[in-house]
């Protein structure tokens, strides 16, 4: 049976300007909006390549500041990364909406051509973009 990578499930604060920001920059459209009731709604978020956010509505304040850099080092979800034919340009295709909260870095000592940055979107939540990663040869089964 086979298994694939369905959705990432976020809540946010403000759907309208996490939506904006994910259709005009990653190539996010709504596939399906559920209502909760009392206006509020669930939302999936679509891209091209079948990968989908499940977006909630709020139902209590954040209990702590949202990361910086490369995001969270304790355990638990530490970024969403996307990978770009180049990094530079999309930096400055994003314009203002690219809030750098680190990089961009080369990692040019693991992979030759790798480079990252690291962004923050509307909500805080830390985004990686990344050209040239290779998967190691001999690991793939």
């Amino acid at each position: 049976m086979e298994t694939t990578f369905f959705h990432l499930a976020l809540t946010v604060k403000n759907l309208a300007e996490f939506e904006s920001f994910y259709s005009r920059h990653f190539g996010f459209q709504r596939a399906r909006t559920i209502s909760l009731g009392d206006d509020a709604e669930l939302v999936f978020l679509k891209n091209g390549n079948n990968f989908y956010f499940e977006v909630f509505p709020p139902e209590e304040e954040r209990p702590y500041p949202m990361s910086e850099a490369d995001g969270p080092h304790y355990p638990g979800l530490r970024h969403i990364a996307f990978s770009v034919d180049d990094v530079d340009a999309k930096i400055a295709s994003m314009g203002d909406d690219a809030v750098i909260t680190l990089g961009p870095l080369h990692f040019d000592d693991v992979i030759q051509g790798w480079k990252t940055v690291w962004l923050k979107d509307p909500e805080g939540n830390i985004i990686e973009i990344t050209q040239g990663y290779k998967d190691q040869d001999g690991l793939s089964h």
